[in-house]
């Protein structure tokens, strides 16, 4: 895939996108209207950003997810929806419009991995407490979802999977970064923590937060 140089930027109050990740999204506003409009026509090309907290509205926070626009469909209305896939983590190095939509210039940021038995030690780690968290009584439409949002993941049956048929599955990802991010934006309900995994290139200190919010939350849950 050839990238431009600069992207349009949508910026939303709780969403983040992360790489290989399916996000459906809803577009109503004129100006974002226009915006899929002109990648459509283009490289099919933009980035979703957190709204950066404390600030204005619009403003994006700096690390934003790349993605591509799988489908789309347009309404007799001018609204559409669409599904766009998580590419890469990219910072937004320089505004270059804001009128009608907002245009970035991108850096691409690499997933760092330092200790691979650190990591291997950390995954296994992250696996246990899901299948703890799911335990304590997840509903099974959030399991069919950590297959359904992977843009490579398997095919559900209409009974559902069941909690060993997930934690196989993320188990076999060759991945832990995929597994990462699946699991962060699947079972972390609060935005500025999903956030937080999405900015952290380094895949150990990546794990360990999400290692952190994942055992508060089940902690919470115990109360």
């Amino acid at each position: 895939m050839v990238l431009p140089s600069e992207v349009p930027v949508m910026t939303l109050p709780n969403a983040i996108l992360f790489p290989q990740v399916m996000l459906p999204l809803f577009i109503f506003e004129p100006r974002y209207r226009k915006m899929l409009r002109d990648v459509l026509d283009s490289h099919r090309l933009f980035a979703v950003a957190m709204q950066r907290p404390n600030s204005t509205k619009g403003t994006p926070s700096n690390i934003a997810g790349l993605g591509l626009v799988r489908a789309a469909v347009t309404h007799k209305d001018g609204t559409s929806h669409l599904i766009l896939q998580g590419v890469a983590r990219i910072a937004l190095t320089a505004t270059t419009k804001q009128r009608p939509y907002r245009l970035e210039k991108f850096q691409m940021l690499e997933t760092k991995r330092t200790n691979s038995l650190a990591v291997d030690a950390l995954t296994e780690k992250v696996l246990d407490l899901v299948t703890e968290r799911f335990k304590q009584g997840f509903p099974f439409p959030i399991l069919n979802q950590l297959l359904k949002m992977d843009a490579q993941g398997e095919k559900t049956s209409g009974t559902g999977a069941s909690l060993d048929t997930i934690i196989d599955y993320l188990g076999k990802l060759e991945n832990p970064d995929q597994l990462a991010d699946l699991v962060s934006c699947t079972l972390l309900s609060i935005p500025t923590q999903r956030q937080l995994i999405l900015e952290t290139v380094d895949l150990e200190t990546r794990l360990k937060h999400l290692i952190h919010f994942l055992m508060a939350d089940i902690g919470s849950q115990e109360k």
